[in-house]
């Protein structure tokens, strides 16, 4: 909320300033003004308007680039989590010895891809992809694929990326299910 305040000064600025000089232009087009005001606070009103203008003009610049510089920081953070997660999953993927094959369904399956899918993209039966993913489930020692899901997300909600900390540890092994 606080980093909105100055956008809308800015704004509010910026419209007080139009709101003046369309104002001025309509009543001296339909002649609304009774009484004319002198040059001199003529000159002061537009001089302070064209500077509230310029103003607006100024910090809405700094306000994008500011909001760029965000988009950029939050877009490098993201980078680091997608790599440090990426990381994560190698080495998890390597504890419990999974195959090249394996750790394609197994990375196919995380991402939600069903078992038709998996085996459409991986150009093999969907026979091969269940023996597949029986084989994934017995390593990681769970028994379906929300439960493989349910250990990379315990290791983010606990913030503990270290693949021999956590739920890995205290898990005892399941019978795999077709």
């Amino acid at each position: 909320m606080t980093k909105s305040v100055p956008l809308i000064i800015l704004i509010l600025l910026q419209a007080i300033c139009a709101v003046f000089f369309v104002s001025d232009i309509l009543a001296t087009v339909i002649g609304l003004r009774a009484s004319p005001i002198s040059w001199q606070t003529r000159e002061f009103l537009e001089v302070g308007a064209a500077v509230g203008l310029v103003l607006g003009v100024v910090l809405g610049w700094i306000a994008f680039r500011r909001s760029m510089q965000r988009t950029e920081q939050a877009e490098a953070s993201l980078r680091v989590v997608q790599g440090a997660f990426h990381d994560h999953l190698e080495e998890r993927f390597r504890q419990w010895s999974l195959t090249p094959a394996e750790r394609e369904v197994a990375l196919f399956s995380l991402k939600g891809c069903g078992i038709e899918e998996i085996a459409s993209l991986r150009n093999t039966s969907p026979g091969t992809v269940k023996a597949q993913s029986n084989a994934i489930y017995r390593k990681a020692q769970v028994s379906n694929r929300a439960q493989l899901l349910s250990l990379f997300i315990e290791d983010l909600l606990d913030g503990s990326l270290d693949p021999g900390e956590g739920a890995q540890a205290d898990r005892e092994p399941v019978q795999s299910i077709a």
